[in-house]
């Protein structure tokens, strides 16, 4: 049976990226050919600085589709990328290598050559500006994808903030009936045709305790609505308080939470399970899967960081075909 590549941006070129990416293909052997999209030029330098020995082949586009593809090389698209030290500091400098890789990806994707993609980490300040809230937003503007959501995804409990990167002071303004519904939906659609179950959904409302000493308690006049519309075609129930939902014995009965914002479910899953986690963009034309974690200056080249979470996608990623189960 062939296995589909799996398409990796190796995003900012200042990142632990090459460092987990060394580090995964070491520990773990994968059946899927993994294809790394960065510049051959700095992969040599980090190469070389990792204290990393191992072979590169050279690919084009058109050798995708040759089935004798394997891992015992790094298989690379080469993107032009000028500089002359292994790890610098993030900057715009990075800015258009990063655009051409992602464009090289989409290419690949959009001629159904592969479904399997990941990207590692880029500097939202610096790539993204001010344009998007993340990359998550970045790829559904460029695949004209309008319903989206972000999966914090580990197989005992998942995660996914109805608002994704957004300044806390915005929350409140963004919470709709039809937000809510949307995520609710794709969450269980991307359960049962790809992981072939039915999921059990817990809700987290959005003010303390799910009360309001205003008037207006968007607990009572928005999420719980939403959730007792879709209560009889899908398995989901709230709003939950978020300071009790995360408790083990809460926790325990559901596959995923929805919360409301970012830090209300991203901090108890990450305090969970740590790195042991990965995020899935679901409502793409293609499985988008990416580390659960940033460029991480601070540890760049240090030889250091953690490859579980790159591990884990490379691991969700390395089926045969991954087509989808009927619903």
């Amino acid at each position: 049976m062939v296995y589909k590549p799996i398409i990796i941006v190796a995003g900012e070129p200042n990142s632990v990226f090459s460092e987990i990416y060394f580090k995964s293909l070491k520990i773990k052997k994968f059946k899927s050919p993994i294809i790394l999209i960065a510049s051959y030029n700095l992969i040599k330098l980090q190469m070389k600085k990792l204290n990393i020995n191992k072979k590169i082949r050279l690919i084009k586009i058109l050798d995708l589709k040759n089935r004798s593809l394997n891992n015992k090389k790094i298989n690379l698209i080469d993107v032009t990328f000028n500089q002359k030290r292994a790890f610098d500091k993030i900057s715009n400098k990075s800015n258009n290598y990063i655009k051409k890789s992602f464009d090289v990806a989409l290419k690949i994707l959009n001629e159904k050559i592969t479904n399997k993609f990941i990207n590692g980490p880029i500097s939202k300040k610096f790539f993204l500006k001010k344009k998007y809230l993340g990359v998550t937003e970045y790829l559904a503007s460029k695949t004209k994808t309008k319903n989206f959501a972000m999966l914090i995804y580990n197989k005992k409990l998942s995660v996914c903030p109805v608002t994704t990167h957004l300044p806390i002071k915005l929350v409140a303004k963004k919470i709709t009936k039809k937000k809510v519904k949307e995520k609710i939906i794709i969450i269980n659609d991307f359960y049962r045709k790809f992981l072939g179950f039915r999921p059990r959904i817990a809700v987290i409302g959005l003010n303390p305790h799910c009360e309001s000493v205003l008037k207006f308690n968007e607990d009572i006049k928005i999420i719980s609505p939403a959730i007792k519309s879709l209560e009889k075609k899908i398995n989901v129930k709230g709003p939950f308080p978020a300071d009790t939902i995360f408790l083990k014995k809460n926790r325990s009965k559901f596959d995923i939470i929805i919360g409301m914002y970012h830090d209300q479910v991203l901090t108890p899953i990450k305090t969970i399970f740590e790195y042991d986690a990965i995020n899935i963009t679901l409502g793409l034309p293609f499985l988008r899967v990416t580390p659960d974690h940033g460029p991480n200056e601070k540890m760049i080249g240090k030889n250091i960081s953690n490859p579980i979470s790159l591990i884990r996608s490379l691991e969700f990623l390395d089926k045969k075909w991954l087509r989808l189960k009927k619903a």
